[in-house]
């Protein structure tokens, strides 16, 4: 496990928590969305990596960006961050949420990637196939990648389901490569 891993859990733990709490898990959702987009973003990491920022020349700053998208709660998220030297545990911090959230929630997020757009039909057809078949729920989202040619890859938490077309040209040169 990771160190981003290991410092993300008891943040993404008590986020789930206050979540609970509020009823407002996609108010957390928004506001880790896009604070882990501030703390990706290359200017963010300069200003919070040099030694010469201080911490509320920094938490004054990302407020100030934050302002009109992050709740009052995602702000006291940011700034405990800042104040612990944190800030880059976000991006993961968010994705540990989000597990946790579909854990607490009793689904699963599935990411479909396809060469083309997915039709509201097929994606029907895929969201009954893989509820049947993982027993829950699932949140699907979709994303275009032409690189596949045709086909689609299918992310379940752990479980990968490619039937791309260039995921079946590697098996069979691989198979070809065995003889």
């Amino acid at each position: 496990m990771s160190g981003l891993q290991t410092l993300a859990r008891p943040y993404a733990q008590a986020v789930l928590d206050l979540a609970k709490s509020a009823n407002n898990f996609d108010v957390w959702s928004r506001n880790l969305s896009f604070l882990a987009a501030i703390a990706q973003d290359e200017t963010v990491v300069s200003l919070a990596s040099n030694p010469s920022t201080g911490k509320s020349i920094l938490s004054e700053i990302l407020l100030d960006i934050c302002e009109e998208q992050v709740s009052k709660d995602g702000k006291n998220l940011l700034k405990l961050l800042i104040d612990n030297r944190r800030l880059m545990v976000l991006p993961e911090l968010q994705t540990q949420y989000e597990y946790l959230r579909a854990q607490h929630q009793q689904y699963i997020n599935v990411e479909i990637t396809s060469a083309f757009t997915v039709v509201e039909e097929q994606q029907q057809e895929i969201e009954l196939a893989l509820k049947k078949r993982l027993g829950k729920a699932v949140n699907i989202t979709t994303r275009i990648d032409t690189n596949l040619v045709g086909g689609w890859v299918i992310r379940a938490g752990d479980e990968v389901i490619d039937i791309s077309l260039k995921g079946r040209l590697a098996q069979l040169a691989g198979k070809l490569n065995s003889i």
